[in-house]
């Protein structure tokens, strides 16, 4: 059984040339029209989601062929054909970065792909990188080229003149204060953080329209994907009417819904609380604290000793809890800014943190939260500006899909689990249920 719906693949040759600008603006033209439209983004990814999300009104759900799964991939993809009236997909990095890439990803599902390629500091250079991306692998549906960042009349006519006959130029987009989204090191700026975000949005929907690209591309038909059933059986009923305290304000912000859904689906209760305002925890069986800003928040972090005794003392009754990336610095002893400010932290476990003006780790690991046992694996990245010094020994290391150095540590103490690893729960949720009971 089939289902079709007009979908788009936007990609480019490389990072920041755009592709979330263009594709948040098109899918909030599509809304404002009073469409359907569902938006996906490539690989793991949490800030780029939620622009999208505030785009298109609808949420945005995360596919990567290998985290995430294929029949898993299908199935979203299918669900949202169900009801949309436009899909919109972004890709990562450039257009053939990763194994598997946004071209594995756009071929795959046979989505037509639109390369965004920024044009400044070139002219008819632009045709042969077109052409390349276009004829690169002839097994993808290249729908054409958007010209992004054009200097000028002059600029965007030497650009179209570049232009090979066989690839379609789709729109030359202007450079413009209006096309520009705030940016911090790890991404965009968090939408409501941006008091005028849908103004921005809207003012570029209007860009995208006046350019022509308002047309909906040719429908893609999508089939249903082979899943199992999650119930809290799956896990032979270890979350059920369990509760689950979550660390979500400013500081922590990095959550799949997937994750989400996956605990819920597993019988557990959801709650949510604020390191940085609360001064109690609420009553939960145990705690997750998830990747975000803890850097951004250093010193209202270290000065709230109430809610950190609290955390303290539910560590100290043995209770189970899981902290990622961000979350792990906050539990660690210490985090240390740019500019050289040493603030305390929670102080669980031994580490420093120390943030970095570059550098880091960025990419797809697996996480054996089981030690060497395969049945402990759980699916994960990693991406941070930070490094971790004076930790405990690590229970292990996680495995990079292709190359031989270890990944990122993983270190338990008493009901703790903390590493810098972001992992996808829904990857293997018998193992992800351990870490709450």
């Amino acid at each position: 059984m089939t289902v079709s719906c007009p979908a788009l693949f936007f990609s480019a040759p490389a990072s920041g040339q755009g592709k979330t600008t263009i594709t948040a603006g098109i899918a909030r033209y599509h809304k404002n029209q009073g469409r359907d439209v569902r938006v996906f983004k490539t690989g793991p990814d949490y800030l780029d989601p939620l622009i999208l999300e505030r785009a298109s009104g609808n949420p945005v759900t995360q596919l990567d062929l290998w985290m995430v799964g294929e029949e898993a991939c299908k199935q979203y993809l299918y669900e949202a054909a169900q009801q949309a009236d436009l899909i919109l997909v972004e890709g990562v990095m450039g257009m053939f970065d990763g194994n598997p890439s946004g071209a594995d990803m756009a071929e795959f599902f046979g989505i037509p792909v639109a390369a965004i390629i920024d044009a400044r500091s070139m002219a008819q250079t632009f045709g042969a990188l077109a052409y390349g991306l276009a004829t690169y692998r002839e097994s993808i549906h290249f729908a054409g080229v958007i010209a992004n960042a054009i200097g000028s009349q002059r600029h965007e006519q030497l650009i179209t003149e570049s232009m090979p006959d066989t690839v379609e130029l789709l729109a030359c987009l202007h450079r413009s204060d209006a096309m520009v989204l705030p940016e911090r090191h790890l991404g965009l700026v968090h939408p409501h953080e941006v008091d005028d975000m849908d103004a921005r949005l809207d003012g570029i929907a209007d860009i995208i329209a006046q350019a022509g690209l308002t047309v909906l591309p040719e429908a893609v038909e999508f089939v249903a994907g082979n899943i199992p059933e999650i119930t809290p059986q799956t896990v032979d009923g270890k979350l059920q009417g369990k509760t689950i305290g979550i660390a979500k304000d400013d500081a922590f912000t990095f959550i799949y819904a997937a994750n989400e859904k996956l605990l819920r689906a597993l019988g557990a209760e959801l709650v949510y609380f604020s390191p940085l305002s609360d001064s109690t925890l609420p009553d939960v069986d145990a705690l997750w604290f998830p990747g975000g800003y803890p850097e951004l928040h250093m010193k209202a972090l270290q000065d709230n000793d109430e809610i950190k005794r609290a955390i303290g003392d539910f560590f100290q009754s043995g209770k189970k809890i899981l902290a990622e990336c961000g979350g792990m610095l906050y539990l660690q002893e210490t985090l240390t800014s740019l500019a050289g400010e040493t603030f305390n932290m929670v102080g669980l476990i031994p580490g420093d943190g120390v943030m970095r003006e570059r550098g880091g780790c960025q990419g797809m690991q697996i996480a054996p939260l089981m030690g060497e046992a395969a049945e402990g694996d759980v699916r994960a990245h990693a991406h941070h500006r930070s490094r971790s010094e004076n930790i405990l020994e690590p229970l292990a290391y996680g495995r990079r899909l292709r190359h031989s150095a270890p990944g990122e540590p993983i270190v338990v103490s008493g009901g703790l689990t903390a590493t810098y690893l972001h992992l996808y729960f829904p990857s293997n949720p018998r193992v992800v249920a351990q870490l709450f009971v």
